[in-house]
């Protein structure tokens, strides 16, 4: 059975609602490949930028045992394994693999899972069956003309599906499975990458929407202006707290998030041991989505 929102206050340090405890987590980067194409997205693997996407390198699903083990013994506060990219982590099966090896090894642990949701819908029942306990889904709009300026397109069983058509098929299946996948007791968050000019005055419709489809909690994290979108301003702090005041009328706001590294180890503000744990690579140049 999935951890209730209860326990998750108390151990996972995305769910603590305004404070920062002593929880931590470490972040398992067995997800290289995606299958959107998000316009402010940059995958680099490199030791330096502190934000999502990035990553000293990419690891397998047998080498997770070995890193939790050596994480744990540098930090015993670590409560939760999350996996949340470098890419997707539906796009590749090595997600699910990896956390049925958590699953079996570190039982204790909270299993935290994050994805763009194009496959959300149907492999719902495979993210059920592996006990994942929170799952954060990035859902930038619930509107595909609106999707369609922040999302090129998505490649989806073997076809590339640009502009508003893709986007209604993405929105659909992030929307359907969340549906599905809160009703059997997984606790959702919602990312929404706040993109002034796009859909800052469309976070109102989206936060309602998704808590209707069952989501929990909802985070807004701040456009990092890059790629497609270098453009476009970063939102100012009044940006952000007017778009957090108008979603939380409908559902909870996650207000301290830390913009993690897909590599992250430790507890969030306060200590980080990824230095010690993975290596430095050299970077790969694709396009990739937020986790």
């Amino acid at each position: 059975m999935a951890r209730s929102p209860k326990d998750l206050k108390e151990m996972h340090p995305c769910f603590a609602m305004g404070k920062r405890g002593n929880s931590g987590r470490i972040h398992l980067p067995v997800s290289p490949g995606c299958n959107i194409e998000c316009r402010f997205c940059d995958r680099q693997i490199n030791n330096d930028e502190n934000r999502p996407g990035v990553t000293a390198q990419v690891i397998s699903p047998l080498e997770a045992e070995d890193i939790i083990k050596r994480s744990i013994e540098l930090c015993s506060d670590i409560n939760v394994v999350g996996i949340t990219g470098p890419g997707d982590t539906l796009a590749t099966d090595y997600a699910l693999e990896t956390f049925k090896i958590v699953r079996e090894k570190f039982p204790s642990l909270i299993k935290c899972m994050s994805t763009n949701g194009l496959l959300l819908l149907e492999k719902a029942d495979d993210i059920i069956a592996a006990g994942i306990d929170t799952l954060t889904v990035t859902v930038n709009a619930v509107d595909p003309k609106i999707e369609s300026l922040i999302n090129d397109g998505i490649h989806y069983h073997g076809e590339y599906i640009g502009g508003v058509e893709g986007a209604r098929i993405l929105i659909n299946n992030q929307l359907e499975g969340i549906r599905k996948v809160s009703a059997v007791g997984i606790t959702v968050k919602v990312n929404t990458v706040l993109v002034p000019g796009i859909n800052d005055d469309h976070i109102e419709e989206i936060a309602k929407t998704v808590k209707d489809c069952g989501a929990y909690i909802y985070n807004i994290i701040p456009l990092i202006p890059q790629h497609k979108l270098s453009d476009i301003k970063a939102p100012s702090c009044k940006e952000i707290d007017s778009a957090r005041k108008k979603a939380e009328k409908y559902i909870e706001v996650f207000r301290h998030c830390a913009h993690c590294r897909a590599d992250a180890i430790g507890v969030p503000g306060k200590t980080e041991f990824k230095d010690k744990i993975y290596l430095k690579r050299v970077s790969l140049g694709e396009t990739f989505s937020h986790g």
